[in-house]
């Protein structure tokens, strides 16, 4: 049975954990406080789930979730990572994170600085364009018409590590591109927020601009 690490089990992370379980994957939770913190949330996600430390969330996890503020990037642990597929949901807010030169002249986008930290080709970017209530309960089972569509961005082998998730738990995926094509469902652009079906979603991506 695949595990699913999570370093960050706030709105995002607590809500793909909780989706996981139900679809019967295991997972392993943390935060920046403490596994003993998380006493209500692995009690309510049941069995499946356990509460640990960042690394050794890492370590568990046949992929990881990071979703935490962008300015706690730097902070992720590197070597229990090594070689995985990490899921980054987070957003760059300068007006909560500071201005970070190289993605406000567009040159990085924020998943690029969690993979240029981490040293790995395996960062996926998804989940960073949907709220945490839609994402818990607008998921359907595939084929279902019009089911709303997310998007990811990263190597192609990550990527379909990602989108056997994201089917899995209710959503189809529309393949931005490699990380660098991030930028086109971040904040205030067409794609973020909104629900759209795939092609909705495609249309949105290409009417990005920057």
């Amino acid at each position: 049975m695949t595990t699913i690490g999570f370093i960050g089990s706030g709105n995002i992370g607590g809500t793909l954990a909780r989706l996981a379980v139900q679809h019967g994957y295991d997972v392993v939770v943390s935060n920046s406080r403490g596994p003993h913190t998380l006493v209500d949330l692995v009690e309510e996600l049941g069995d499946r789930a356990r509460a640990a430390t960042a690394d050794e969330a890492a370590e568990a996890g046949d992929f990881v979730v990071v979703s935490v503020p962008f300015h706690a990037v730097d902070q992720m642990p590197v070597e229990p990572l090594e070689g995985k597929v990490v899921v980054d949901t987070n957003n760059y807010y300068w007006e909560r994170d500071g201005h970070v030169a190289a993605i406000d002249d567009e040159g990085l986008t924020s998943a690029e600085v969690l993979a240029a930290h981490l040293g790995s080709d395996r960062v996926v970017k998804a989940f960073n364009h949907i709220g945490s209530d839609d994402l818990g309960s607008q998921g359907v089972p595939a084929g279902t018409p019009d089911r709303r569509a997310l998007a990811i961005a990263g190597s192609d082998d990550a990527k379909a590590v990602v989108s056997a998730f994201i089917d899995r738990i209710g959503y189809d995926v529309v393949d931005a591109g490699p990380l660098s094509e991030g930028w086109r469902y971040q904040r205030d652009l067409p794609a973020y927020g909104p629900r759209f079906d795939a092609a909705g979603l495609t249309e949105a991506l290409a009417a990005a601009t920057r």
